[in-house]
């Protein structure tokens, strides 16, 4: 049953690597391989001298610690929360209320956070007029200082409830005489939460946490691409973002395949950092 996806991982993530050759060359369309001029590491030299390539490799870290931080702690709680409720309908009423966002396109999640943080009638303008907190409206999407915790908050509401659907799978697999020694012993619910649901699940969280943290510097476009602007474009772009704008959309193929190349790198570099760290510290690791 696994030789399907075998032969899918292989060949779309291992053949594919071959393209990497690109980031050596300077890649012309319509020549072959062997016709291809080699450039050596001219253009990771390119990308090492580019300042705004740094501003964008900050912003993706930045963007992507925060959403690193937000998405282990909140859906971690959200699990909590829902295996607490003991009414089966409620309960499988949150949980579907919370993880259907997931399924949303960041297209609609983008024109939904404009509006509402529009200076234009948006809700959120309105309530802060309304409660006399501020005098005229503010310009939310425009504000550099803002952006990254919009891009934080929006990630959060779409993906908490689908990352939520893990640690509840987990917290399923406890089992449940556990919860009934600590009953005689006169735990509390919040005491068998500490005490019983957060370790028995930790192994989780370490997994999904090593796996997040190689992939820091893997944020994506979609997000910054539709809800930045010119205002924050100091701050919106990222690493893919960047070699999208300077590297395909000009026609500069090696400088772009440098640039995943080079963001592959630092991804590994992080990931096995992450897992020799926790290897070390709690036995627990990916590999």
């Amino acid at each position: 049953m696994s030789v399907p996806c075998i032969i899918w991982l292989f060949i779309f993530s291992y053949i594919l690597i071959w393209g990497w050759s690109m980031a050596f060359q300077n890649f012309k369309l319509g020549r072959s391989f062997w016709q291809q001029e080699w450039a050596g590491l001219r253009f990771f030299k390119e990308i090492w001298v580019d300042q705004r390539f740094w501003n964008a490799f900050r912003n993706t870290l930045g963007m992507s610690i925060l959403g690193l931080i937000t998405g282990m702690i909140f859906p971690i709680l959200l699990a909590l929360f829902i295996n607490e409720i003991r009414f089966k309908t409620f309960k499988r009423t949150v949980q579907t209320i919370s993880y259907l966002p997931h399924f949303i396109s960041w297209v609609v999640v983008s024109n939904m956070f404009h509006k509402i943080l529009s200076p234009d009638n948006g809700i959120v303008n309105d309530i802060l007029l309304f409660l006399k907190i501020i005098d005229k409206p503010i310009h939310f999407m425009a504000m550099p200082s803002l952006f990254w915790g919009i891009i934080t908050v929006a990630t959060l509401w779409k993906e908490i409830g689908w990352s939520t659907i893990i640690y509840l799978a987990a917290i399923a697999g406890i089992d449940q005489e556990l919860y009934e020694a600590a009953t005689v012993d006169g735990c509390k619910r919040f005491r068998k939460m500490w005490h019983i649901t957060l370790p028995c699940i930790s192994g989780t969280i370490i997994i999904l946490f090593i796996m997040a943290f190689g992939h820091l510097t893997q944020i994506g476009l979609e997000r910054q691409m539709l809800m930045g602007n010119a205002m924050v474009q100091d701050v919106s772009e990222v690493i893919d973002l960047y070699a999208l704008k300077f590297g395909i959309s000009l026609g500069r193929f090696s400088f772009g395949t440098a640039i995943g190349v080079f963001n592959s790198i630092i991804s590994l570099i992080l990931l096995i950092t992450a897992n020799s760290i926790f290897k070390k510290t709690t036995d627990q690791s990916v590999f």
